[in-house]
């Protein structure tokens, strides 16, 4: 089985000769590893070319920059694989991962998506990893509440049927992508497995766009939760509202406008809550979500003024 990799190249010097190398270096050898260049001013594209004349598994395609999306839908456009995954060019991924990942594929061959293990901010102080057990999930409900997916729709710890992209592609012009186009993934995939082998290693960028968001690029992502809570089993699940309600209230600190997600009485005493979100549960139903963000936004405005 062929598993394609899709790496988009940007101003990415200084990670990327360590990127490359955790990925030629797996021990799974059938790989089809596909660079696109996104017009990167700086020496990637000849750094892309050299990798391709030392590894004939590697193909590079030059590209005006289009952002993120429109470089995974250039890898997706010419992968080869039966099945798919993307990496990050400032990431890299854990030795043996692939060889690891793929003989589970090969053992159970109706999985359509596989999740593994996240090194999450390497490098910083703030590393830890995320695992989320080795679970099959034929219900999408279930897998996005029960796992909470919904908190990481990471396009790179997952290798994908290559088949599921035939009429999807990561939306251009939009951050935040992973999450209005994982739903999207999930819809199509029959059965979803979730494993604690392999690592892929989450360089911490304190630039980032998680990090550097603002309210405009914030409401993109509000937006693909509303989206998916289009289904009322998970619009009343507390845990999954609470953490859309984390988001709504910053796009409100930040635009200042009201909120979009329905009101939904929370219920505080849930399984499996923080104390910190059975208090929000507590005040959202004796405030209602737009007094909360209301409050909430004048209390961001006062401290503003006052620093």
């Amino acid at each position: 089985m062929i598993l394609s990799v899709v790496i988009p190249v940007y101003k990415v010097e200084q990670t990327l000769d360590k990127c490359l190398k955790s990925i030629v270096s797996q021990t799974y050898a059938d790989l089809d590893i596909i660079l696109v260049d996104d017009g990167s001013p700086d020496k990637c594209p000849q750094m892309c070319d050299d990798w391709a004349k030392r590894d004939s598994r590697i193909k590079v395609i030059h590209k005006p920059n289009g952002g993120l999306s429109d470089a995974r839908n250039a890898g997706i456009d010419v992968a080869k694989g039966e099945y798919i995954t993307f990496v990050d060019s400032d990431d890299f991924v854990g030795f043996e991962t692939y060889k690891q990942l793929m003989h589970k594929l090969s053992v159970r061959p109706d999985i359509d998506i596989l999740e593994y293990p996240v090194y999450w901010h390497y490098g910083s102080k703030k590393q830890r990893v995320m695992s989320f057990g080795s679970r099959l999930f034929s219900n999408t409900n279930d897998y996005w509440l029960s796992c909470k997916a919904y908190e990481h729709t990471y396009a790179w710890n997952k290798i994908y049927r290559r088949e599921l992209f035939k009429d999807i592609r990561f939306p251009e012009g939009r951050v935040f992508e992973d999450a209005a186009t994982y739903p999207l993934l999930l819809r199509k995939a029959k059965l979803i497995a979730t494993t604690t082998e392999g690592i892929y290693h989450y360089s911490s960028n304190p630039k980032g766009i998680t990090a550097m968001a603002t309210g405009k690029e914030l409401k993109m992502l509000l937006d693909s939760h509303l989206s998916i809570m289009k289904d009322s089993t998970l619009l009343n699940d507390t845990r999954y509202y609470l953490h859309v309600l984390n988001i709504q209230i910053d796009v409100c600190k930040q635009t200042g406008e009201m909120p979009t997600l329905p009101y939904v009485k929370a219920n505080p005493l849930a399984p499996d809550l923080t104390i910190n979100q059975r208090l929000k549960a507590i005040a959202l139903r004796i405030l209602g979500i737009n007094r909360l963000c209301k409050i909430v936004s004048s209390h961001q405005k006062t401290t503003n003024s006052q620093s």
